[in-house]
């Protein structure tokens, strides 16, 4: 039996795979709840994860409220993940395609399945009204109602609130592992002085004198 060097590739790659680009992105992800693998294909923790991912994308196919894909961050994929902060890969992202939000459970392939058969639900949305209760509704017909100028001055808003908050974090820990650092240069400089001063020879000198005075006693 003879193949193609197509087909020999193919052999590689899960049938039921879902690959998402910028391109397709809003139309596969329409009305769905999504788990998305955000990867590198050069990376080794991706092509481990490989597997037991394409097993999940099959296992899930053919759900009509769920959407378990791939996105190439290096493909035609990249604007999907740059839009979305990937920073490290793999990253694992969920939720609302228009929110998703960081996966930071276990990884293995039963974790997973478990965390979208219980979690992976569609939830309140403007593309799932039905799930929203009288005051989210009209929480969502207030923001229709603004022009996308105020729309966007209000996500801008709140976006910079989280990359205020992130910045903050990051110097806070940046001061304390200087401090960590300070701390820990210091013990060590104390301890080296304590062994220059001679304690571990008092030690051992106040042990001989402890075993002389036994000695002394028994005569």
């Amino acid at each position: 039996m003879k193949f193609s060097l197509a087909s020999i590739v193919l052999m590689g790659v899960s049938a039921s795979a879902v690959d998402l680009t910028a391109d397709n992105f809003d139309e596969m992800t329409a009305g769905k709840v999504v788990f998305l693998k955000m990867f590198a294909p050069w990376c080794g923790h991706c092509k481990k994860m490989k597997p037991d991912w394409d097993k999940l994308m099959d296992d899930f196919k053919d759900s009509e409220t769920q959407l378990i894909a791939d996105v190439d961050c290096t493909a035609e994929g990249k604007p999907v993940c740059d839009s979305n902060g990937v920073k490290g890969f793999p990253t694992l992202k969920f939720g609302d395609p228009t929110d998703l939000q960081d996966y930071q459970g276990a990884r293995t392939y039963e974790a997973l399945k478990k965390f979208i058969e219980e979690d992976l639900k569609p939830s309140c949305s403007p593309a799932n009204l039905d799930l929203c209760d009288d005051d989210k509704k009209k929480e969502i017909e207030a923001l229709f109602a603004l022009d996308d100028a105020t729309l966007d001055e209000n996500i801008a808003t709140e976006m910079k609130k989280l990359d205020d908050a992130e910045s903050e974090f990051k110097a806070a820990v940046e001061k304390l592992q200087e401090t960590y650092q300070k701390l820990m240069t210091d013990k060590e400089a104390t301890e080296d002085s304590v062994k220059e001063s001679g304690l571990g020879l008092m030690k051992s000198v106040k042990a001989a004198k402890a075993k002389a005075a036994v000695g002394s006693d028994e005569l």
